[in-house]
């Protein structure tokens, strides 16, 4: 029993999270699990996490279920390798290894999400609680997923299907005391002879966060609310599922020292609506499978004046995905994946103002992958090509801001090959080599015009060339009874990489009057180094205390100081948590227990971002960051009555000391205001306190 208890830890370095929250299920006491019992899906098809020879982190649900956080990005940013830009508490974008934007693909119910997502100040458009577990894939090694995926994909699983022959339901809610938010989460499933339903309602309100510098800041609340519903059938054959989308979210826009003056209902906000359908299909041929996925998104965007009438900007976005797959399990010992895939988008201008030309984009690629076991190693690999076809279209006298027509057609080739020695039981070394591909976005190619929701004029330009990518990784997993440990090293060179500079020259006095700046899209050569460390001691099963510390040096290549790094890169940050696990139950204990505290835990966080030094420099793009620390205190258990669970509490105490910061990537650093302490921008939020209700119901 002893050495089953010891072996429960192994799983923390390789996915990010405790061993005990990767089984879906309450008894935690008796889990024994390793490496080749969890599958991650994003590489070559499903494959065991001890065989990826790329990092891949793992964050499960019950992980996701206690964090606390404003949105779905916020909830994982803190994993090694991963940031977010943030535009206040409600819109997160994210960053794997100082790579955001277009750079990173993100998977939803099995299809590319399509959004506004080359903007600053758009958010990804999920609700969390739809969101089972997420696979974060670093680096171009998945050639599944095409353009976009160069710094790598964040696969969000859905809910898992409830198990045969049971109806159930679920209530979640939160409240967190710095900005007031309060969010709640109905769901309700059921599986009656192989057919399937789930459907489930959100709504989230949060007011102004705050922070002793700063006082209130205006303009920084939201709204946001969701529905999402799934049909299908389960049979021996494979399985069929439609599922249907509606997501809402109307931020507020904090655009300008004004807006921290006024009313609330004063300021500019934004309305962002997201639908989508999925058709998601899998065909048991055999052992083989075929997997076939076709999806319908649309995407609008406004943007509103303070007067809540006049309508700025309106991106209407229609996107049509499709993806086929067959996958041969075991073709004479080699695992083979091989698939089409694209999508089809055009893009309208509705509003008074635009910022990027209508457009529209056909996409299509196809791929293929192999794995095989060598003995002690086991390899994988595979390559893809791509072509993408883009059109901006013409527009005239749109308040100033003129579009010229013009086609581009770009291909891409993208490859990998990657191995994982098992040299010990204890000891494996991996090893990954691949090249991405990434297609400039309308945005960078065509930008024309004014942006109120980032203080900008933004001029794209139409000659950029396509960023290639050539990037080795390098990592060395070490697990025993008392200590897991994980080394990640990465080497990424990028040719063509494009960027945004201000360009005061350019600063017109139209321009400077509106209390803009001026950007314009620039293109060079990059060099990314870095590394993500993991340390993970538990002396006992009860114990932890894990430390991470990641790291990306990101810098254009034969440049002066002033023009050397690149914007927004993250700065080093080292991680730290103790944590205390109470109690566990057998099974036959808590079916004794009138009343039973099961998983119970306390743990103790410290979150420290060091000094960045190294911005871009030229014409105050970007300014210096100071080094600062956050620690935060969290708690949580399970309620059983006799053995059944009723309710999960997590409580979490963040920023505890209710320190002043700015983080490096924060958007609102940059803005043309300046606090009481002196500081540029407005800082981070404050001390914050969480608490977070799950109940589940069993009908």
């Amino acid at each position: 029993m002893t050495r089953k208890l010891l072996l429960l830890p192994l799983l923390a370095v390789a996915t990010g999270v405790a061993a005990q929250d990767v089984a879906d299920t309450t008894d935690v006491y008796y889990q024994h699990l390793n490496l080749n019992e969890v599958v991650v899906t994003g590489l070559t098809g499903e494959t065991r996490l001890s065989h990826s020879p790329a990092p891949v982190t793992l964050i499960t649900s019950r992980s996701l279920q206690s964090a606390a956080a404003t949105n779905l990005i916020d909830a994982i940013a803190r994993q090694p390798g991963v940031a977010q830009i943030t535009t206040g508490s409600g819109i997160s974008k994210p960053v794997i290894r100082g790579l955001g934007y277009n750079r990173i693909v993100t998977i939803s119910d099995g299809v590319r999400q399509e959004g506004q997502q080359w903007g600053d100040e758009h958010g990804i458009e999920i609700d969390p609680h739809t969101v089972s577990s997420v696979e974060i894939l670093k680096g171009p090694a998945s050639l599944m997923y095409g353009s976009d995926a160069m710094a790598g994909v964040l696969l969000f699983h859905p809910a898992r299907i409830v198990p045969l022959g049971e109806l159930r339901a679920s209530l979640s809610t939160e409240y967190q005391t710095n900005n007031g938010l309060f969010g709640y989460s109905l769901s309700m499933g059921g599986h009656q002879q192989g057919f399937v339903w789930n459907m489930r309602w959100s709504q989230k309100r949060a007011g102004e966060y705050k922070n002793r510098a700063d006082g209130y800041v205006a303009g920084s609340q939201f709204r946001e609310q969701s529905l999402n519903a799934l049909l299908g059938l389960n049979k021996y054959w494979g399985f069929t599922h439609l599922t249907l989308g509606y997501y809402h979210l109307r931020p507020n826009i904090i655009a300008s020292p004004a807006a921290a003056e006024e009313e609330a209902e004063g300021t500019p906000f934004q309305q962002i609506y997201h639908y989508k359908a999925v058709w998601d299909n899998s065909l048991n041929i055999g052992d083989n499978r075929l997997k076939a996925t076709i999806g319908y998104q649309q995407n609008r965007r406004q943007e509103f004046e303070d007067d809540g009438e006049t309508q700025e900007l309106y991106f209407r976005l229609h996107t049509l995905s499709y993806d086929v797959r067959y996958l041969m399990d075991d073709l004479s010992g080699w695992k083979l994946a091989t698939g089409i895939g694209g999508m089809w988008q055009r893009s309208e201008n509705l509003g008074e103002e635009a910022l990027i030309p209508a457009y529209s984009l056909f996409d299509v690629g196809a791929f293929v992958t192999a794995a095989h076991d060598l003995g002690p190693v086991h390899i994988e690999g595979g390559l893809r090509i791509d072509r993408r076809m883009l059109h901006g279209y013409s527009s005239y006298e749109v308040r100033g801001a003129r579009f010229t027509d013009f086609h581009r057609n770009f291909n891409g080739f993208s490859a990998s090959l990657g191995a994982v020695w098992q040299a010990t039981e204890q000891l494996n070394v991996r090893l990954n080599v691949a090249r991405g591909f990434r297609a400039p976005n309308m945005s960078e190619l065509g930008s024309n015009g004014e942006h109120e929701g980032t203080i900008r004029y933004e001029v794209g330009n139409h000659d950029l060339k396509a960023e290639h990518s050539l990037q080795a990784d390098l990592g060395i997993d070490f697990s025993s009874p008392y200590l897991s440990a994980q080394l990640s090293l990465f080497a990424n060179r990028i040719s063509n990489y494009i960027f945004t500079v201000r360009d005061r020259q350019m600063e017109v006095d139209e321009i400077a009057e509106e209390g803009l700046h001026f950007y314009r899209y620039a293109q060079g050569d990059a060099r990314l180094l870095g590394f993500e460390a993991t340390v993970d001691f538990h002396p006992m099963h009860e114990l932890h205390f894990e430390n991470t510390f990641s790291m990306v040096d990101a810098r254009q290549l034969n440049q002066p100081r002033e023009t050397r790094y690149l914007p927004m890169t993250p700065a080093p940050r080292w991680t730290s948590e103790l944590k205390y696990e109470l109690t566990h139950h057998s099974p036959s204990t808590l079916n004794r227990s009138p009343l039973t505290l099961c998983n119970t835990y306390v743990a103790l966080g410290m979150e420290l971002n060091l000094t960045q030094n190294h911005y871009y420099m030229a014409d105050e793009t970007e300014t210096r960051t100071p080094a600062y620390a956050l620690w935060d205190l969290t708690a949580g258990t399970d309620l059983h009555i006799r053995g059944r669970h009723v309710a999960s509490l997590h409580l979490t105490l963040q920023n505890m000391f209710d320190r002043v910061y700015q983080n490096h990537l924060s958007r609102l650093k940059y803005l043309d205001y300046v606090s009481p302490d002196g500081r540029r921008g407005f800082s981070n939020m404050g001390r914050n306190f969480c608490i977070k209700l799950v109940v589940p119901f069993e009908m």
